[in-house]
């Protein structure tokens, strides 16, 4: 089919590629979000897919939004049969989304209607869900609820980052979108209302929401730090200085317990208190530092007694 491949994040990355290594398919023009300034620099910086799809040769479209006049006129000229999209981060308005043939294929990282919205990854780490996947589904003009074309299931580990997670549905998700396209090409697959039942909702992750709350029980506190690794990434503060958190571990059984926040270090562990148990950061970032070993800081930051994560 003749395609434009709509996305933006590093995760969409291995969908366009493996349409474009596609025997069956035929990728014209890729829609992305606009360069955005990034770094200490502010530099202008292209999306991930854009940078890919300039690897590749492939057109770029980056529309202030999907409702863009020129944007639709574009495509319209470009007549394609479809349009895959995996995260390209904007809602698309009911005269574009009926531009293509077979309308637009999106690729979400859950089992719809389970964790629709921006966040599914990190809200399934974070819920302590033992299972996630991938679904496909029509795109319609509202938040993921389009009719289903097609899953398929992963399990989360006991110790997965959103990013470990998102990693393997990416690459995974990618045959999932190819095998869908190539189902709508030979008229083998038909699209599925999503049940009414079993909808749970995955909001847009900010910095302030990514601040670790040592006060909940210790389960909740590394599914947190868990969901947020490595974007925006688990912080806290100490003394007033923003510390980031890298990953935690759960100590042996017996570690005496600590008031949520409290900071104790022993020969092999840096425990912090939680409203259970302690939980032993493996690794942090300092102000102004890189990531590092969370014993090897302690030590060298030559704490206070009582001294706590805020």
């Amino acid at each position: 089919m003749r395609l434009v491949f709509a996305g933006t994040p590093q995760a969409a990355v291995p969908s366009l590629e493996a349409l474009v290594s596609s025997d069956r398919h035929e990728v014209v023009a890729v829609v992305s979000r606009p360069d955005a300034r990034t770094g200490r620099g502010r530099s202008l910086s292209r999306s991930a897919v854009a940078a890919a799809a300039d690897e590749a040769g492939i057109e770029v479209l980056t529309p202030p939004n999907a409702r863009d006049p020129q944007f639709a006129e574009r495509l319209r000229d470009l007549a394609p049969e479809a349009v895959p999209v995996v995260a390209y981060g904007h809602l698309v308005p009911r005269p574009v989304l009926d531009i293509p043939t077979h309308g637009w294929v999106n690729l979400h990282f859950s089992l719809l209607p389970a964790w629709r919205g921006a966040a599914p990854v990190n809200a399934a780490i974070e819920a302590g869900d033992e299972m996630t996947g991938a679904t496909t589904f029509l795109l319609d003009e509202g938040m993921d609820t389009g009719p289903v074309l097609g899953t398929m299931t992963e399990t989360i580990r006991p110790r997965d980052t959103a990013g470990d997670l998102l990693d393997r549905l990416s690459a995974s998700g990618a045959d999932l979108l190819v095998a869908t396209l190539d189902a709508i090409e030979a008229g083998e697959v038909r699209a599925v209302p999503q049940p009414a039942d079993g909808i749970s909702r995955a909001g847009k992750i900010t910095v302030d929401d990514a601040r670790v709350r040592w006060a909940a029980p210790a389960l909740a506190v590394d599914r947190h730090i868990r969901s947020v690794t490595p974007a925006p990434g688990a912080w806290t503060t100490l003394a007033g200085e923003r510390v980031k958190i890298g990953s935690t571990a759960f100590p042996e059984q017996g570690e005496t317990a600590l008031a949520p926040g409290r900071i104790r270090l022993d020969k092999r562990s840096l425990l912090v208190g939680t409203a259970t148990t302690p939980v032993a950061v493996e690794s942090l970032q300092p102000p102004g530092k890189r990531m590092m070993n969370a014993v090897d800081w302690a030590r060298g930051a030559r704490l206070d007694d009582g001294a706590e994560f805020v």
